[in-house]
């Protein structure tokens, strides 16, 4: 499958979403330590722990996954009365973006999954849960919650750890609930009966699940399509998509089109928690309306983030705008960091006296105009910062037709600039939080502008800095490029 270009320009749109995330919640312990012999008492290892960490799993680390994202995220689960469910009510709370809705009921187990590891293995995993169906009360008051929330989502994730919140009944009702209410619904299966989840939208089973509800074998890319499709069939589904841990993943929609996409890890240390990423970023993409294959490749990076670290780990909207930036053109210039890392290094630039320069624009097909403006701006200061419009940002103000190239392929052509030093990616109309939060020595735009028009003078002048109007070379023009270009 050839990646789509343009899924950097999608990424920032994933936080508008607004996700209903129900299922089973768990507490995710990890304890690390190192193995230097083995008992006498027995032929296992000795761990010597060293320290450990503890995470929300399950549907939490879905949550995890959509606050990464930056969407709106209402969570919704069962937790038992003792020690571990007063732990995650707790841990809930601290994740000040959550809205969280937890049934306690009394005589229920919390979750929790304690895994041991060594040497970035892990050596066992010890579990304490109930796996037993929620009460018919429990149940009552899920259903009710559910459904008033699911009027004002987007979106509706059923996160299945086959622990007994999601029975046949509460899928039933909570699916028609959906689809009633035209919101899309992404299912991350478990156990044999996939029968539950008839009506959903999509569905995420790794290879093995897949393999277990359909009783075919999908050993390789064939037998996949072929279980897929029947299974699509028995549900009425409209796709799934299935993870292959180390070798990607494939999708296949009910109108037979089918995509094999290939891992995008560098290297596989831990699929805990894989699947979670993929639901979260297909669910927030599908928010959107974006369609099956952006949304899918677009959780295929996020995956191959987390699978490249130990633990449960979340994917967060920065790291995966630099992955498929990464991809794009082999985007991997040190003038093009992450937003964090160009702060890092404007501010130590401003530790060091250096002078730093700021302009902005779209530079969607560069021509001398643009050339002999960034050659004047470098020429006012030490340090030159290019601000270019995001893909999104560009389409605002010139139109659905433009960019006529991506973010990434016109930062990439900046890039190659001797003139520039730094080139950020903005998403906003104007680059005036940009400004105002870098507070450059000088701001350069043409002469074309007046100094009333040149957005963010007033902020570089009260903070000591100076204002230029470049020359502009007459008779270019992007626009009138592309008028050539079309008659």
């Amino acid at each position: 499958m050839k990646i789509p270009t343009n899924l950097a320009s999608y990424i920032e749109l994933l936080s508008k979403s607004r996700v209903l995330c129900l299922g089973d919640l768990m507490l995710d312990r990890f304890i690390y330590g190192h193995v230097d012999r083995t008992s006498p008492e027995a032929p296992v290892p000795i761990i010597q722990i060293k320290h450990e960490t503890t995470m929300l799993g399950g549907v939490g680390n879905v949550a995890r996954n959509l606050i990464g994202l930056g969407a709106k995220t209402t969570l919704l689960s069962i937790v038992g009365d003792d020690a571990i469910g007063k732990t995650l009510t707790y841990m809930i709370g601290q994740e000040n973006t959550v809205e969280p809705h937890l049934i306690v009921e009394p005589d229920r187990t919390s979750t929790e999954k304690t895994r041991f590891v060594a040497g970035g293995q892990q050596l066992l995993r010890a579990d304490r849960e109930t796996v037993s169906w929620i009460s018919e009360e429990s149940k009552r008051k899920l259903l009710w919650i559910a459904k008033d929330i699911i009027q004002d989502c987007d979106v509706l994730i059923l996160s299945d750890y086959a622990k007994g919140i999601l029975s046949d009944e509460v899928c039933r009702d909570l699916i028609g609930y959906a689809r009633l209410n035209n919101k899309p619904i992404i299912v991350d299966p478990k156990g044999e009966n996939y029968r539950r989840y008839s009506g959903a939208t999509i569905i995420t089973p790794n290879r093995q699940e897949l393999g277990q509800a359909t009783n075919l074998p999908v050993q390789n890319a064939n037998e996949i399509v072929v279980a897929g499709k029947n299974l699509i069939k028995e549900l009425k589904i409209e796709a799934i998509l299935v993870t292959k841990s180390q070798d990607g993943m494939t999708l296949i929609t009910s109108d037979d089109k089918i995509e094999h996409l290939p891992t995008q890890a560098h290297e596989v240390y831990d699929v805990s928690g894989a699947g979670d990423t993929v639901v979260a970023t297909v669910a927030s993409a599908i928010a959107q309306k974006l369609d099956l294959v952006h949304a899918a490749s677009l959780a295929n990076f996020a995956a191959g983030i987390v699978v490249s670290k130990l633990g449960t780990a979340a994917v967060f909207s920065e790291d995966l705008l630099r992955a498929v930036r990464a991809n794009d053109l082999n985007f991997l210039d040190l003038k093009t960091p992450s937003p964090s890392e160009a702060f890092k290094l404007v501010k130590s630039w401003q530790n060091d006296d250096i002078k730093i320069g700021f302009t902005n624009g779209c530079f969607d097909l560069l021509h001398p105009g643009h050339i002999s403006l960034l050659r004047q701006s470098k020429e006012a200061c030490d340090k030159l910062i290019v601000a270019l419009n995001s893909d999104t940002s560009v389409r605002k103000l010139k139109g659905e037709s433009r960019p006529v190239q991506t973010e990434s392929a016109r930062a990439q052509v900046l890039a190659s600039l001797k003139f520039t030093d730094l080139i950020i990616i903005f998403s906003d109309e104007t680059p005036i939080e940009l400004i105002k939060t870098i507070l450059p020595d000088v701001l350069i735009k043409g002469d074309d502008y007046n100094m009333e028009e040149v957005v963010g003078a007033d902020v570089v002048r009260a903070s000591g800095g100076e204002v230029i109007l470049a020359k502009t070379e007459p008779g270019f023009s992007t626009s009138n490029t592309i008028k050539k270009l079309t008659r």
